[in-house]
């Protein structure tokens, strides 16, 4: 032990700087319990991962870490080895944590990780790697002396990507998964499809793919602007703009993300927003339109909407078979115990219209077209539930009725979700103001061209709490948590991805996570300055540069960013 310590001040004598996160512990999200401990870790080829050898999902942990840190160190640590330093990892029953608490030790000899479940030892873990430079390094790896006790305040602290209006590849994927794990969020909502591109295979309807996941582009056009009084022309040459998954590279994406603790719930958009659907198969819309995928250009005025198929027929059964036929293929790709159906914005002058739809209104006893959209919905659950799933829509689905085993997603404000809650459905939050990431972080001066609806700044997302006033202690039960949404009408790259995401994401996975009592946005800040905004900036990240303090670094300074054409 001696030479151990003679070692660590010669380091120091010498000028080799450690790692500024190991000096504290900077971690989000700031943990229930966090109690520093004097003298730390230093973590060398010395060190040996341990954990029962039976359990296959702690070794599927150790090597998680041990590929972090050969990632970060170059050495490889081994597993179940006698060494004279070991990091443990272990299940235990803990009473007074909840499934997805966890308990970090670090000492000088050893680091204990232990959890509940997998997913407290995971999320142990990533408070380690927090610790640790983010990219390859000859530096010392000290762990700071801690205790942590700590466990998650929401169990739905989710992220949606939409890939429909810009596709993103798997690696686009992926890279967006780590960063979710890296700060405990649990869930990744995936949305597949909308008007302008259909994005997973289904090999019952070819056509879903090979035509509804592709669009005629014109340069310019995916920017437009949500105001009428816009007229800038839409010039160049048309190009043809898309691409989707395979269901092989759909369950490859589902079980990277089981890997990290994340559960990704599919979006099919049903009964609106399913341009790109239609295109592929009229016969299942009213209008039943010949037509090629709509493009951005459909919403300022180059595209006559009155000739568009966008929504799927309510008074044709084939409709309803069609898209079982498409939910048994995305349910066997998909474990999620969720599977989202939209539900949202439904342009419902297309059911006035036409006499299949006027017809079933009818013959069901429906007084308007609200309630023919609760019972597109209601079939659609009871088809679910039969195959042990549960649908999730956004507030919309309230409209004429809500289905009886429902859940909302709130992104209308919270009043669609305090309503669900009140009747006793669940609900998770995720308005738009301030959780739509697609929308402004300051200015618009000087920032990328977004949504204007609302300018959603890094302390109005960290402030926010999805437990409105309005909602009693038992209403309160069935809000399950909060996420955030970017809609990519225009991010058209990973790197303006990038910039909207960060650092707000990791601002929600703490308002998520973390007690409001311990809740401090200075703190967090001051966290983000000790290691985040750096390891986000050596991994080429790109970000949002308002409190960044180290103004120095130029290279990450935002740029205009345009369409990629």
């Amino acid at each position: 032990m001696k030479n151990r310590y003679n070692l660590l001040i010669l380091y120091l004598f010498l000028g080799i700087i450690l790692p500024a996160q190991a000096q504290h512990a900077p971690i989000i999200p700031q943990p229930v319990s966090l109690e520093m401990k004097g003298e730390g870790f230093v973590l060398d080829a010395h060190t040996s991962i341990q954990f029962k050898r039976t359990n296959k999902e702690l070794a599927a942990l150790a090597q998680y870490l041990a590929n972090h840190v050969k990632n970060v160190a170059g050495y490889t640590l081994p597993l179940n080895k006698k060494k004279a330093k070991t990091i443990e990892l272990s299940l235990e029953s803990m009473a007074d944590l909840g499934p997805e608490g966890y308990r970090l030790s670090v000492m000088p000899e050893a680091i204990r990780i232990r959890g509940n479940t997998r997913a407290g030892v995971f999320y142990g873990l990533q408070s380690l790697i927090q610790t640790l430079p983010a990219i390859r390094t000859n530096q010392v790896l000290l762990v700071p002396g801690m205790e942590i006790k700590d466990e998650p305040r929401f169990g739905w602290r989710a992220m949606l990507l939409d890939v429909s209006r810009h596709f993103y590849t798997v690696e686009d994927v992926k890279e967006f998964i780590d960063l979710l794990a890296l700060y405990k969020m649990n869930t990744f909502h995936w949305h597949l499809t909308d008007n302008e591109g259909w994005r997973l295979e289904i090999k019952k309807y070819p056509k879903l793919t090979s035509v509804g996941a592709w669009r005629q582009e014109i340069p310019g056009s995916v920017y437009y602007k949500p105001d009428s009084t816009y007229k800038e022309p839409l010039t160049g040459k048309p190009y043809t703009y898309g691409g989707y998954y395979t269901q092989e590279q759909a369950r490859e994406v589902v079980a990277y993300a089981r890997a990290r603790n994340i559960t990704v719930v599919p979006e099919i958009d049903v009964p609106g927003h399913s341009g790109a659907a239609l295109t592929a198969y009229p016969e299942f819309s009213c209008e039943r339109h010949q037509q090629q995928a709509p493009s951005s250009s459909l919403w300022n005025g180059v595209t006559d909407p009155t000739k568009v198929n966008l929504i799927y027929c309510a008074g044709n059964d084939s409709s309803f078979l069609f898209l079982q036929d498409v939910l048994q293929e995305v349910m066997a790709i998909f474990p999620s115990e969720y599977i989202h159906i939209g539900g949202d914005e439904v342009d419902k002058s297309y059911w006035k219209k036409c006499p299949r739809c006027q017809a079933r209104m009818a013959a069901e006893g429906l007084k308007n077209e609200e309630e023919l959209q609760s019972y597109f919905i209601r079939r659609m659950e009871k088809y679910l539930l039969a195959h042990n799933k549960k649908l999730l829509g956004w507030d919309e689905i309230l409209e004429g009725g809500l289905a009886p085993t429902a859940t909302v997603m709130s992104w209308r404000g919270e009043k669609g979700g305090i309503a669900a809650a009140k009747m006793g459905h669940d609900v998770v939050m995720t308005p738009g103001d301030p959780l739509y990431f697609n929308r402004h972080q300051t200015g618009p001066d000087g920032e990328p061209y977004a949504a204007s609806y609302s300018i959603n700044t890094l302390e109005r997302v960290y402030k926010y709490n999805p437990h409105p006033e309005a909602l009693n202690m038992l209403e309160r039960k069935h809000v399950l948590g909060a996420q955030a949404n970017i809609w990519t009408e225009f991010i058209s790259s990973p790197s303006h991805l990038q910039y909207m995401l960060l650092p707000r994401m990791p601002a929600l996975a703490e308002a998520l996570w973390t007690p409001l009592e311990e809740k401090d946005f200075n703190s967090f800040i001051s966290r983000l300055n000790s290691g985040h905004f750096q390891g986000w900036e050596a991994r080429g990240l790109r970000f949002h540069l308002q409190y960044y303090q180290s103004r120095s670094h130029e290279g990450n300074r935002e740029v205009e960013l345009k369409p990629v054409n």
